[in-house]
Order: C-alpha cells, then structure tokens, then sequence
C-alpha cells in the first residue's frame, strides 16, 4: 500500500510563495517518477511539473514554467514544488502522484488527498 501526504498548502497573496511537500511511504519511492497536479472547481486535473526517478529531467506545465520548480529527496521520500510568484488563477488543490515519468494523470497509480492552494488578488 503507498501513501503520499501533502502539506504547505494555504492562503497567499499574489506575487507571494509557497512550498509544498508530499512525503511517500509503503513503495520504493526512488524507483519512480513524482508528478504535481492541480484540480480548480468544475474543471478536470491538469498536470503541473513531473520529476524522474533520479531527479535529473523534469517538466512544467507552460503556465508555471519560469516560476514554479519540483524537486525531490530521494533520502526523506519526498518530493517538493516551489511555487513563486504566485498568480489567482493558481488556486486549486493540488495533489502529487506516484507513477511513471507522464504529463497524463491517468497513468499515475496512487494519489494524495490534495492540499488547497489559494492565492488572493
């Protein structure tokens, strides 16, 4: 059974930062890629960054390209997203996933319970 648990979420103004983490237990975390999506209200999850195995490729989303960055220590099993210069339209849950190296959330095995993420005008 894996888990992945999520924290540093919360209310931030625009052009402020925040970090989240998603620690991972119950698989060979080193083994795989991590991903970050986000889910707003009435709208589908899109992916945000992915990180490989080894952390040596990522991918961004276009929209947080520049701004956010993933990374991930493979010695605490977890994984993190840097998020500066946050926009309003940030706000979502996000959530980090386990899985292959995918910009696809349908390929990923395990999920988070998500942590809020909202950024004020």
């Amino acid at each position: 059974q894996v888990q992945l648990v999520e924290s540093g979420g919360g209310l931030v103004q625009a052009g402020g930062s925040l970090r989240l983490s998603c620690a991972a237990s119950g698989r060979t975390f080193s083994s795989y890629a991590m991903g970050w999506f986000r889910q707003a209200p009435g709208k589908e999850r899109r992916f945000v960054a992915v990180i490989s195995w080894s952390g040596g490729r990522t991918s961004y989303a276009d929209s947080v390209k520049g701004r956010f960055t993933i990374s991930r220590d493979n010695a605490k099993n977890t994984v993190y997203l840097q998020m500066n210069s946050l926009k309003p339209e940030d706000t979502a849950v996000y959530y980090c996933a386990i899985g292959p190296y995918s910009g696809s959330y349908r390929t990923y095995d395990y999920w988070g319970q998500g942590t809020q993420v909202t950024v004020s005008s």
